[in-house]
C-alpha cells in the first residue's frame, strides 16, 4: 500500500536525495539539470502554492519512495508543467509512474489546467516511455526551456476527468 501526501519541509531532504541518485545513475548529474538547481534542498519552499505543488509518495513504514510535482507553465496558456517525478529502484517497474502521473494531472485540473507540458532528456528512455503511454506527445522545444540539458519535450492535454 502506498499513499500521496502533499510535500513538506521534513521532506527537503529525502527528496533531494531521491533525485540527486537518479540523475546520478543515467549520467545527468551534470549542469542544465535539476541536479545543479539551488532550490534543490529546499524544494518545499517553492511548492505549495496554488498554481506550485509537490507530493510524495511513500511505502506502508513511511519512508518516500517517489514524487511528483506541477507549476504553472506561463509561456503555454492555462498550461502546467508535470515537475520532477522521481521513483526510488525499489519502486520502479510496479506501474507506480503511472500512478503518480495520473495522481498530478488530477491535481492539475483541480488547479484549473487544461494541458500538461514537461521535459525530460534521451537518457531517461523508462520515464519516456511511461509518458508516452499515458499519451504525452512529443513537441518542438520551446523557448523558454527551464534545463538546457534537456532535450525532449512533451504536451498533453488534459480532457474532464
Amino acid at each position: 500500500m502506498f499513499s500521496c501526501r502533499e510535500m513538506t519541509e521534513a521532506d527537503n531532504e529525502a527528496v533531494a536525495a531521491l533525485i540527486r541518485d537518479n540523475l546520478e545513475q543515467f549520467g545527468l548529474d551534470i549542469p542544465g539539470t535539476v541536479y545543479f538547481d539551488e532550490g534543490l534542498d529546499h524544494l518545499s519552499d517553492f511548492y505549495g502554492k496554488e498554481k506550485r505543488r509537490y507530493f510524495v509518495m511513500e511505502d506502508e513504514s513511511g519512508k518516500v519512495i517517489g514524487g511528483i510535482g506541477f507549476a504553472g507553465f506561463e509561456p503555454m496558456k492555462d498550461t502546467a508543467e508535470l515537475q520532477k517525478l522521481y521513483l526510488a529502484d525499489s519502486a520502479k517497474g510496479s506501474g507506480l509512474g503511472y500512478r503518480l502521473i495520473e495522481f498530478i494531472e488530477d491535481k492539475m485540473r483541480e488547479a484549473g489546467f487544461r494541458q500538461s507540458y514537461l521535459e525530460t532528456h534521451d537518457n531517461l528512455q523508462a520515464a519516456i516511455h511511461i509518458y508516452e503511454k499515458s499519451g504525452y506527445e512529443e513537441i518542438a522545444r520551446p523557448e523558454e526551456v527551464g534545463h538546457s540539458t534537456m532535450n525532449r519535450f512533451f504536451l498533453k492535454k488534459l480532457v474532464a476527468g
